[in-house]
């Protein structure tokens, strides 16, 4: 494949990332009332998702690449909107108590999210059942990378970074601030950006040297993936405002929480 010929995937994936970022979080903001309708509309998409991730399997061509890696993300939406909207969390619904450290402080902060961490591997087992027996596996591929680094950014706000997103929780979230530690960085990071770094030059090695288009491009969009997500990673240790990308996702939100911020840990 020529040089301009990753141009799309890379493309694709940058404008898949960040539009669909932006519009979970605007969904997520909107009144209660209307999370029913997101939620089926979500839950609509996941059908598809899983049904794109179907008639994939055994297409190994660009398109069929582009499509496995689009219905990956789709099935990654729905897990994000579950637990924005607070449809799927976990058990423990209010902030830690104050001066809680040490193993009880991690409990209580997977208590939190309990049930939306088992709702993301019971979703991994299904997209894998899906794929594994064909020869398009770049939705597993892509979904594993999406929870995998959806994993490390979970443990990097608990251990301490400097910036939380905490523009990004809604209102009925607010308590997992509690679990949250600010400062500069945190031993785990390095690990974290290293491991990220790694894959992504691996994708992007095996696009380069890929014999076929399929290849090629499922490869391109994974290495893009990969780089998008340490960028979210840097973000979080970087004295820059890491709404940035996504502040027209977020208008009207600051105001409203100006009074009301649970307590986060200091470094």
């Amino acid at each position: 494949m020529t040089w301009s010929g990753y141009a799309l995937p890379i493309l694709a994936t940058v404008v898949a990332w960040w539009g669909a970022t932006g519009v979970i979080a605007w969904l997520c903001n909107r009144p209660r009332d209307a999370y029913p309708t997101i939620l089926g509309g979500a839950t609509a998409v996941l059908a598809l998702s899983l049904y794109g991730l179907h008639v994939s399997q055994d297409d190994p061509t660009a398109g069929g690449a582009l499509l496995a890696f689009a219905s990956a993300l789709g099935a990654w939406s729905w897990l994000e909107i579950t637990f924005l909207t607070g449809a799927i969390t976990g058990p423990r619904r209010t902030p830690c108590p104050h001066g809680c450290r040490g193993a009880d402080h991690f409990l209580h902060a997977v208590e939190a999210i309990l049930w939306h961490e088992l709702a993301i591997a019971a979703a991994a087992i299904v997209v894998v059942a899906l794929t594994w027996d064909g020869a398009n596996r770049i939705g597993t591929l892509a979904f594993l990378v999406l929870w995998g680094m959806r994993e490390s950014a979970k443990l990097n706000l608990f251990f301490g970074v400097r910036n939380l997103g905490e523009a990004f929780l809604p209102e009925r979230l607010r308590y997992l601030l509690s679990f949250f530690r600010r400062r500069q960085m945190n031993l785990l990071f390095p690990v974290s950006v290293t491991i990220g770094s790694w894959l992504a030059v691996e994708f992007a090695a095996r696009a380069l040297g890929a014999e076929t288009e399929f290849v090629a491009t499922g490869h391109a969009m994974l290495a893009t993936l990969c780089a998008l997500a340490m960028l979210e990673h840097w973000l979080m240790v970087l004295p820059l405002p890491a709404d940035a990308l996504w502040r027209w996702s977020l208008e009207g939100r600051a105001a409203a929480r100006a009074t009301r911020t649970p307590p986060v840990l200091p470094s």
